[in-house]
């Protein structure tokens, strides 16, 4: 339930921006509609969909390597195959097209086109792939918008350099970007560097729970993400003087950040405190970006508690004043990525229980137990936050053109059931908190529904569902089957908003009644399925014996007659 603050002073907690923390206004729905030109779009990423992990020339990754130990994913699941978009892609499109969908973001993966992550090594299969995924698109009139860098780090990288950890990854990015601009960007006018720096450098580098699984605390989440930070730099100044004159594109990053509110908004502490929580994960990487360092606070808490550990530096790495300037304004729009939100209080944490991303920052995170939780742990459905970030956004970063590149709910059941009505509320209440934002003066040009299909969820596996079509994993075909929330999605996108009450009202019937269908045909699926496994695992196996025991009985029949 959303909070009520009837408060008359106003706080600011930071001297240089203005967001009013006391500031949060009434539930009510809002119709209207999205101005015109609004995007509206589905996402994937190349490891959770593709599939065809060593095919046609493509190189390991990270994500192969990490999902092949024993252990690392739930169920020791694997990307091996996935929702097999490498050769479903024209289904896929035809999907897309249904929806009447903008445009579509996918990720290119850095070993498909390069095996080895060396420009050298170019893989000109991976290449076409790319090609064909984008003509489909805009033979259908779908924008793509292309992400460079979702995580899938060519292994070699990883065994020869360290990764994120070195700072050779600056260049070998940049070639592999540079590289996509040559040979895409006549066609993709959207490029995002990375997406969700965060979870590489904090899950990848500090807790191990991701590829590569490297549990350096402390410090090697701030060494991965300050690398990250200048390859992104680098490679928007790569674009900006190589190829925009001609390509006229844009080159942005992708950043996800769940909202933090103070769980006491009378009291500074906690204000501060969930403050500090946005710049430890949002302005980490947004503040060097737009405004040209690390937050302040970042410097502040990282460099005291350095200190107080007897360490001579800060474990935060320092931009030089070179640096600063290079970075800065090297965004032409933020991706930003966004599910849930958490209420933030403070919390001391001694420097003398070690080094740790979490314990620098000092806060505790809480969650109001009658928030909604239909699939992951961590996704609770809060969607007044969304409208709050981005309002935090706006006053934090001068406004910026912002493209929401992540949004959606998951789903954690055994029985599958197509009607996923907490998905059409959810996206329901979200799009209209977005939409509460554009009326504030929040400059959001488009909206990505995450995600297109049920997919490889990382260290998940298959056992979380975003997707807006359901994928059934057993089939060898992996076929697809539209939920609810894709008939109610594709009425948001046809109205562009929500044009009044009755008209909303009726959607989620008509999208209801729609699903029973498609539940049929699922039920249906297993039993295709396993005609499937009769044809190609047993008709074979019992033809086999019987050639064999033919063999045996003419061998007897033969000694017989000798």
């Amino acid at each position: 339930m959303r909070p009520h603050h009837l408060l008359a002073l106003v706080l600011c907690v930071s001297a240089r921006d203005d967001f009013d923390w006391t500031k949060n206004e009434g539930t009510s729905f809002y119709y209207g509609t999205f101005p015109t030109g609004f995007s509206w779009g589905a996402g994937s990423s190349a490891y959770q969909t593709e599939g065809a992990w060593n095919v046609d020339g493509k190189g390991r990754s990270i994500w192969d390597a990490f999902a092949h130990k024993e252990g690392k994913i739930l169920s020791n699941d694997t990307g091996d195959s996935s929702c097999d978009g490498y050769s479903k892609f024209k289904e896929d499109v035809t999907l897309m097209k249904d929806m009447k969908l903008n445009h579509y973001r996918f990720s290119i993966s850095w070993p498909r086109i390069l095996p080895s992550g060396l420009k050298s090594d170019l893989n000109e299969r991976g290449i076409k792939y790319y090609e064909a995924l984008i003509s489909s698109l805009l033979d259908h009139h779908i924008t793509p918008i292309v992400t460079l860098y979702h995580w899938d780090l060519p292994q070699v990288l990883q065994e020869q350099y360290g990764g994120w950890q070195n700072a050779s990854m600056v260049n070998l990015f940049n070639d592999f970007a540079d590289l996509c601009f040559q040979r895409f960007g006549d066609r993709v006018k959207y490029w995002i560097t990375f997406n969700n720096p965060w979870s590489i450098a904090v899950e990848g580098y500090e807790t191990g729970e991701h590829a590569p699984g490297l549990k350096l605390k402390g410090t090697g989440a701030y060494r991965a993400a300050h690398h990250i930070i200048k390859a992104h730099a680098q490679v928007w100044h790569t674009y900006d003087m190589k190829w925009r004159s001609r390509q006229k594109g844009l080159v942005g990053i992708s950043l996800t950040a769940d909202w933090g509110e103070p769980v006491d908004v009378t009291n500074q502490r906690d204000m501060e405190a969930a403050e500090r929580y946005l710049q430890f994960s949002l302005g980490w990487f947004a503040s060097p970006i737009f405004r040209g360092d690390y937050p302040q606070a970042m410097k502040d808490y990282i460099g005291r508690k350095s200190g107080q550990q007897g360490l001579g530096a800060s474990r935060l790495p320092v931009f030089s004043p070179q640096e600063k300037s290079y970075i800065k304004g090297t965004s032409d729009f933020l991706g930003l990525g966004h599910f849930t939100t958490r209420y933030v209080t403070l919390k001391n944490y001694p420097s003398g229980l070690g080094d740790s991303y979490f314990a620098d920052r000092d806060l505790a995170e809480l969650v109001d137990p009658r928030w909604p939780d239909p699939g992951s742990e961590w996704l609770y459905s809060v969607p007044w936050g969304f409208r709050r970030l981005l309002n935090f956004i706006k006053t934090q970063y001068g406004n910026p053109m912002i493209y929401v590149t992540e949004n959606g709910v998951s789903e954690k059941t055994r029985c599958t059931d197509l009607c996923d009505d907490w998905r059409m509320q959810y996206f329901k209440d979200y799009i209209n908190e977005m939409l509460r934002a554009v009326k504030d003066g929040v400059n959001v040009k488009g909206y990505t529904a995450w995600s297109l299909l049920d997919n490889f969820e990382w260290d998940q596996g298959f056992s979380e569902r975003f997707g807006l079509y359901y994928v059934d994993f057993r089939s060898k075909n992996k076929p697809r089957f539209p939920k609810a929330s894709v008939h109610f999605y594709k009425r948001i996108i046809s109205s562009n908003g929500f044009p009044n009450q009755r008209e909303v009202e009726s959607w989620k019937r008509k999208a209801v009644e729609t699903c029973s269908s498609s539940n049929q045909l699922l039920a249906v699926d297993p039993l295709i399925g396993h005609m499937e496994m009769v044809t190609e695992v047993v008709v074979p196996t019992v033809c086999t014996l019987c050639i064999l025991l033919s063999a045996v009985f003419l061998m007897f029949l033969l000694r017989g007659r000798l």
